[in-house]
């Protein structure tokens, strides 16, 4: 097979949540565990992070893996999901896994697991650990997929957990709470391994308290170590004046990733006092300098190829593209855009089936023209019915097929000093940087 066959293969041979939804979710560990004893337990050959949260636990990873490629550690990063191609799940310092890696993985390994019948993201946890123990990473930073605690990542000791937030996400997998879906989050604390919490409430802290102290897992909640002196957004990101840091320019712009920054700095000090943070690269045993930290923050995209987080794509119109997708993502988003300045403002919109769609519609500001769309995906919601929930809102637009459709309308529409703003799924703006960008 070529490399989109095995793609394709990939996509519709195993079961997908992100496109299939609850029928591609599978839940527990027997599967991943499995897989890890015939690759020969890969991912017990080099350290590991683990990051999970209901929001910004990507920004996290990619950024904590820029950081750590500033001291010199060859970094395995594993996130999810691929925006543009799958290559983009499984990176190393940045470049991501060879296509014929994958086709020879999938080709080497079918006869073992096609009988198994993994889903499509245990097979995939497996080929990334495999991996970047074949590619002698000194550590991975490792994403969870959905969840903690039967997320197949789950596997793995890591050096560090990081758990970024709790919001009402996946409701239909991990609970109808927010201690229940704590509970589940929490899971990925292991015994005497040290844990950061980004933003709690007092239900979520209760449960991180209580699961922490059970492992004899040390705990830091961030939110009690505020790293951050003062933040202001720039046209070229943030700006951050920081306790133990120094000024930090972060590449990622919006407001949202302040809680992410600070989240991140308590990892790096909880990260400096188990002694991983002296550069491989310097002759002197001392700890990462703030200046390493800074490049990090100011290259996280260069370093590491994220995108999608308040991304400029575009200028006059300014054009602005993000993965936020549930309520708690909104309520950042909806300050973000409220901060916008601009003659008019257009928003192409669409989202997946599993969240709240009237929550965030809740949010969304009342004075844009809106291009309501939907991805080619299958959980995907009908243009026509998003317009139809908007109506009842009283936000106003027209509905595309398609989201370069949707996209070419708005672009159309809007004259030099109006603002664009494409989001509410990340399949939509995965749509939007394949296709129209």
């Amino acid at each position: 097979m070529t490399y989109q066959e095995t793609c394709e293969y990939l996509y519709s041979q195993l079961p997908m949540f992100e496109k299939q939804g609850a029928g591609g979710y599978k839940e527990g560990l027997e599967n991943s565990n499995a897989l890890d004893e015939h690759l020969g337990h890969p991912h017990k050959k080099y350290l590991t992070i683990h990051v999970a949260g209901t929001n910004g636990k990507g920004s996290c990873a990619h950024t904590l893996s820029a950081i750590l490629q500033m001291c010199g550690y060859k970094v395995g990063l594993y996130t999810s999901p691929h925006l543009v191609d799958f290559s983009e799940r499984i990176r190393v310092n940045g470049q991501p896994i060879s296509e014929e890696y994958v086709v020879d993985f999938v080709e080497n390994e079918k006869s073992f697991f096609e009988p198994l019948q993994p889903s499509f993201f245990e097979l995939t946890t497996a080929m990334a650990f495999k991996y970047f123990a074949e590619m002698n990473v000194d550590i991975a930073v490792i994403e969870v997929g959905l969840g903690g605690r039967l997320d197949c990542t789950n596997i793995i000791s890591p050096i560090l957990s990081v758990i970024t937030n709790i919001g009402m996400d996946h409701t239909q997998f991990l609970g109808t709470s927010l201690e229940q879906i704590a509970m589940e989050k929490a899971g990925i604390i292991k015994q005497n391994t040290p844990v950061v919490i980004g933003e709690t409430t007092p239900e979520t802290r209760m449960v991180f308290d209580a699961i922490a102290k059970e492992h004899n897992a040390p705990i830091t909640f961030a939110e009690d170590h505020q790293q951050i002196i003062s933040a202001e957004a720039t046209n070229k990101g943030m700006e951050y004046n920081t306790k133990s840091f120094g000024t930090i320019h972060g590449e990622l712009s919006g407001l949202y990733q302040e809680k992410n920054t600070n989240t991140i700095l308590n990892a790096i000090q909880q990260l400096e006092n188990l002694g991983y943070m002296h550069p491989v690269k310097c002759q002197a045993n001392t700890p990462c300098q703030n200046r390493e930290v800074q490049k990090g923050f100011s290259h996280v995209c260069s370093l590491t190829g994220l995108q999608g987080r308040w991304q400029k794509i575009g200028d006059a119109p300014l054009t602005i593209c993000d993965t936020g997708h549930n309520v708690p993502g909104w309520i950042y988003l909806s300050e973000q855009l409220k901060s916008v300045k601009c003659d008019k403002m257009h928003i192409v919109f669409g989202m997946v089936d599993d969240k709240d769609i009237q929550g965030v519609m809740d949010l969304l500001p009342k004075n844009a023209t809106y291009y309501f769309t939907k991805a080619n995906n299958k959980r995907a919601v009908s243009e026509n019915v998003l317009k139809l929930y908007a109506q009842g809102k009283g936000l106003e637009g027209e509905s595309y097929p398609d989201v370069k459709t949707a996209y070419d309308a708005a672009k159309g529409a809007a004259q030099i000093n109006d603002f664009v703003f494409v989001g509410g799924s990340s399949y939509v703006v995965a749509e939007l940087l394949k296709n129209c960008i």
